[in-house]
């Protein structure tokens, strides 16, 4: 059974615009009928929705095209999935370890500033003044 674009968009969470976005790069090819509409087939479907999952993971439009490939070639290689994989969560934990380090330093200035009228150290330290312009308890050093 084939389905109309605004019918597959809306059962994958999708925009019509997506759809059109993902055939204009040639991640996905639905059939035309007559009137030249796009119809999306089951294996239309979930193809889109092996793409969005592996977008939800992180993974980009790029690594997407080689992944629907590797996924639809009888002689794949598991190794090539690995290593994209393994390149993915090795950004993933980089972000993560640059996640931390904001959400320290920023825990670190709040712990700085008493929110009085006449010094802000979260502008001053972002401004580039001293390291620690607030000692512990508030009070300038």
């Amino acid at each position: 059974m084939n389905h109309g674009i605004s019918s597959t968009a809306k059962t994958l969470g999708m925009t019509p615009d997506t759809l059109r976005y993902y055939e204009k790069l040639r991640l996905l090819a639905p059939t035309r009928n007559e009137a030249g509409l796009r119809l999306y087939s089951e294996r239309d479907l979930a193809r889109l929705r092996f793409l969005k999952r592996a977008q939800a993971l992180g993974f980009s439009l790029g690594d997407i095209r080689q992944l629907l490939q590797l996924r639809e070639s009888p002689g794949r290689s598991s190794r090539a999935v690995r290593e994209l994989a393994r390149r993915k969560l090795d950004e993933l934990d980089t972000r993560l370890r640059v996640t931390r380090q904001m959400h320290s330093e920023l825990t670190e200035l709040l712990g700085l500033c008493s929110g009085a009228a006449e010094c802000c150290p979260i502008l001053d330290r972002m401004d580039g003044g001293q390291e620690h312009p607030v000692g512990p308890g508030g009070s300038r050093r």
